[in-house]
């Protein structure tokens, strides 16, 4: 490969100005999220802070059902496998690997997540700004009767959320924890 074909290289071989820029906003980018980690609360408020103002602008609008719609789909979709545990219990043989206790006397075993909770608020977050960003375009505003778009996802949120429930009374977990479990003792 000869000097400046590698992707964000200059002829001389040092990186572009370009190639620089998008380097540190990735970093800054970076640091504040590592910086939010922590605050998992106000992480939240501000999504549904975004959340709220992306209802007020579509209801103001009278349009852009659809983008609504398809975000609606990717949250539930989020939400899904954020309850899901990392390793499904269906799909494991008894002798292959860790499982979920299934019975009292069987250890303890920590739910582990397909989706950890902060790349489920960063998903949704990122979803509703591009949604946000979808309805300044009018190349996104498809007109389309939104009453059948609401019964569709209200039935396919059911019928998910059924499913879902059902697995996790099946293999006995509880994907929610308040904390470590005490025991009184017996004296």
């Amino acid at each position: 490969m000869s000097e400046g074909d590698s992707a964000g290289e200059s002829i001389h071989g040092k990186p572009s100005v370009v190639a620089a820029l998008f380097t540190r906003v990735g970093q800054v980018y970076q640091s504040w999220l590592d910086k939010s980690t922590p605050f998992y609360a106000v992480r939240w408020a501000v999504t549904l802070l975004l959340t709220a103002v992306y209802m007020v602008r579509v209801y103001i609008l009278q349009g852009w059902y659809i983008v609504t719609y398809a975000l609606g789909i990717y949250h539930l979709n989020l939400f899904i496998a954020f309850l899901s545990p990392k390793v499904d219990p269906s799909l494991l043989d008894e002798d292959e690997g860790p499982s979920l206790p299934t019975k009292q006397n069987e250890e303890f075993r920590p739910f582990i997540r397909r989706l950890p909770e902060f790349k489920f608020w960063h998903s949704a977050t990122k979803g509703i700004v591009i949604a946000m960003i979808c309805t300044f375009f009018d190349a996104f505003n498809v007109p389309v009767f939104w009453p059948i778009l609401v019964m569709y996802f209200i039935m396919l949120f059911c019928i998910t959320m059924k499913r879902q429930i059902k697995h996790m009374i099946k293999y006995r977990y509880l994907p929610f924890t308040h904390g470590k479990r005490t025991y009184k003792e017996e004296t």
